[in-house]
């Protein structure tokens, strides 16, 4: 007896989404540019070399001088892949972190969020979700079918970010890649399509004002609002 054959469900209609052209992301506490050494890469440096272990997860940095990250930023403003974004914050228009859109692959709909590096001042921020929030927004409302966050798996306060954002963990890629001499294994999140009505709601419900008290103090956690959004929980990250 021939046994039933099973195959995905059919995609009709697919047509590839563009990549991501250096459009201006504007948000109401942070505004997203295309990455620009000459307009960003001061502010950049100043607000990053406060602490160093920043830089731990990354495959470069620190940066030892103002003329040495501006160089880094110079080459990576040039990439379509990974395409970076200045994260510059209101009011006072200074550039305070970076984040890149990566592994973008039109063809099939996925495209990464990466290269993530915010300063200790925008750090736990309000505007530092926001800045996740625009650049997630823009991937599917260009069509893109899914958005993924990757890490290593030892980086804990990246792996409870994902989490907190509403990425559902889908396992340990181990000895996945080495950088700065090291052995990384990567940990892998991912939202899709059918995910992002109900995170856009929660992070819109999160991001209102009206969520705020007059202290600044969030009423609801962004927390409980994704958890019910997330198909498995990383069972490192406990109390994201």
């Amino acid at each position: 007896m021939e046994t039933e054959r099973k195959v995905g469900w059919p995609v009709p209609d697919w047509r590839a989404p563009p990549p991501p052209a250096g459009e201006v992301l504007e948000g109401r506490l942070v505004r997203l540019e295309p990455l620009s050494a000459p307009r960003h890469a001061a502010d950049l440096h100043e607000a990053n070399r406060t602490d160093d272990r920043i830089w731990d997860y990354l495959p470069y940095g620190p940066f030892a001088t103002a003329a040495e990250y501006a160089a880094w930023a110079e080459g990576m403003s040039k990439s379509a892949d990974p395409k970076f974004y200045a994260i510059v914050t209101r009011p006072g228009g200074r550039a305070e972190g970076v984040a890149s859109y990566l592994r973008i692959t039109p063809a099939v709909g996925t495209i990464e969020v990466g290269h993530i590096c915010l300063s200790p001042r925008l750090q736990g921020t309000v505007a530092a979700t926001e800045a996740m929030f625009l650049m997630m927004d823009w991937a599917f409302a260009r069509g893109y079918r899914r958005y993924e966050w990757k890490c290593d798996a030892l980086n804990l306060p990246s792996r409870r970010a994902a989490e907190r954002f509403g990425f559902s963990y889908e396992g340990t890629f181990r000895q996945a890649t080495i950088y700065k001499g090291r052995n990384r294994d990567t940990a892998w999140f991912a939202m899709v399509d059918r995910d992002w009505p109900g995170l856009q709601r929660a992070y819109r419900t999160w991001l209102d004002p009206a969520n705020f008290d007059a202290a600044g103090r969030q009423r609801q956690r962004l927390s409980d609002l994704t958890r019910p959004c997330l198909v498995s929980r990383d069972p490192v990250a406990k109390g994201a």
